[in-house]
Order: C-alpha cells, then structure tokens, then sequence
C-alpha cells in the first residue's frame, strides 16, 4: 500500500510516461524493498525509509527538471526526427537503432501507407513514434 501511494504522488499514471530516471528509481525501488522483505535486514521500518527516500529523490528530481531544461534534457532525452517531408533521415534512425520494418509499422497503425505521405515522424522519449501526415491542398 506504501509503495502504490508513494507511486501516485510522484505522478505516474502509467508505465509507458515514465522517463527513464523514473523507470530507474522504479528498478531500486522494487529492489529496496525486496530486500527488507526476504533479505537479512527483515526490518520492514527499514525498507519503507528507503523506499520514501528514493520516492523523495524522484521527486525532487522531477521537480528540478520541470524547472531546468537542461536536467530535463540530461533525464528524460530529446525526441528525434525520423523522417522530414517524406525522406528517411537514416543516420538518427540507426543511431537510435529503429528499423525500417518499426517505422512502417508504425506509419501502418496511424493510418499512413506511402512514406511519401509522412511531414514528420518523430521518435518519442517514451520510444513511440508519432507521424504526423501531409496536408492535402487542393
């Protein structure tokens, strides 16, 4: 019960908007309290006052980089294009290791067929990609 409350009042609603620090202090979280549960210390007083410092630490992190950009750059990561006017941008895609067969999969479930069709495609910090079509004029 803790740890469900701890985790809403740092704001996640669902896994998938976590950014990775949060993920991470997800991770030694879990592993914290495991620990105070079938590890040696089995002091359950200590595991929640280690679960409520690192839900601190998260927070105040979140909160300092809702204030900095840079932190919030340095944690949570920059979106990246991955096609512009209908052209592959190949060397962001392979830096940031998407195929070919993931961006057309993605394109498919937003309803877009022909690359040709694609503004934009942008890689998201949550790792979905979002197209964005061209207008129709005419």
């Amino acid at each position: 019960m803790f740890l469900f409350i701890g985790l809403r009042w740092i704001g996640k609603k669902h896994v998938g908007e976590m950014a990775p620090f949060d993920l991470l202090v997800l991770l030694i979280l879990s592993e914290t309290v495991q620990n105070s549960i079938v590890g040696e210390d089995k002091s359950l007083i200590g595991g929640l006052i280690c679960a409520a410092t690192l839900l601190a630490i998260a927070q105040g992190m979140n909160w300092l980089s809702w204030r900095s950009k840079w932190l919030a750059r340095l944690l949570e990561g920059t979106p990246k294009v991955l096609v512009r006017h209908g052209e592959r941008r190949t060397q962001i895609m392979e830096k940031e290791l998407v195929t070919v067969s993931e961006l057309t999969e993605a394109m498919r479930k937003q309803g877009c067929s022909n690359i040709a069709d694609v503004r934009v495609a942008i890689l998201e910090n949550d790792g979905k990609i979002t197209i964005l079509k061209r207008q129709n004029t005419g």
